[in-house]
């Protein structure tokens, strides 16, 4: 067994899921590749008849079934893990390969929290740059988007109450607390690489456009609410 990875702080990672039947168990088997070692998995499912759930392959996984939204899935989650460290992961978001060293190496610095950059798995240009503009942004707001696997002492996330029960915007919402509380945020160099789905499906500049313009909204008080009627396509079943 590696010590450089399984020694220190223990990690949770908690995999947020909506009709994912085709890739959890891919994702859990990157995971366990990753941490070369033991590692706590929890699944949150919130879709209908937690048909996720039921294709898990790994016994070891912890299953938990919960109302559907990322936020409440993820805060359904992180109550059964035990983990020092608390790693949130979209299921369609693949880990470095030095993740947990990194997150390990984080916090002894002495951050409270953070998230790696991001990478979109694609060669198309546009991707690319949509990639650049969102590490330039985390790294100037320090307040990083869920697909870039953000993650938090687990003593910190109860004690900030975890994420708001909003149906968009909540991983946004959770680390500019952290910030106006002053707390030190990582933003690790090494990349998460996750799928282009989105883009590929609503197209890559309405999906930007849409993206950018929520996050001016947000900033000028519209409420996660009215947000989401206008975020999610019609008839979506993507819990972001």
């Amino acid at each position: 067994m590696d010590q450089k990875t399984t020694a220190g702080p223990r990690i949770s990672v908690i995999i947020p899921v909506f009709n994912e039947t085709t890739i959890i168990n891919g994702v859990v088997r990157h995971v366990r590749d990753v941490a070369e070692g033991p590692v706590e998995i929890v699944v949150a499912d919130g879709g209908p008849g937690y048909r996720t759930l039921a294709v898990v392959a790994d016994p070891a996984v912890i299953r938990v079934e919960s109302l559907p939204g990322r936020g409440i899935q993820m805060n359904a989650g992180a109550k059964c893990a035990t983990g020092d460290i608390l790693l949130f992961l979209h299921a369609d978001t693949l880990l470095p390969q030095n993740a947990f060293a990194d997150i390990r190496r984080a916090v002894k610095g002495g951050a409270v929290g953070g998230a790696f950059s991001l990478s979109i798995d694609s060669s198309r240009l546009s991707l690319g740059i949509v990639s650049w503009f969102a590490n330039w942004r985390t790294r100037l707001e320090r307040v990083p988007y869920g697909d870039q696997a953000q993650f938090l002492l687990a003593e910190t996330f109860r004690d900030l109450g975890g994420f708001a029960d909003v149906p968009i915007m909540e991983d946004v919402e959770l680390f500019q607390r952290i910030r106006y509380r002053g707390l030190p945020i990582s933003v690790l160099r090494a990349t998460v690489n996750t799928s282009p789905r989105r883009w590929n499906r609503e197209g890559v500049l309405r999906r930007t456009l849409k993206n950018w313009w929520m996050r001016v909204r947000y900033a000028l008080g519209a409420s996660p609410q009215e947000l989401v009627r206008h975020y999610r396509p019609s008839g979506s079943e993507d819990v972001e």
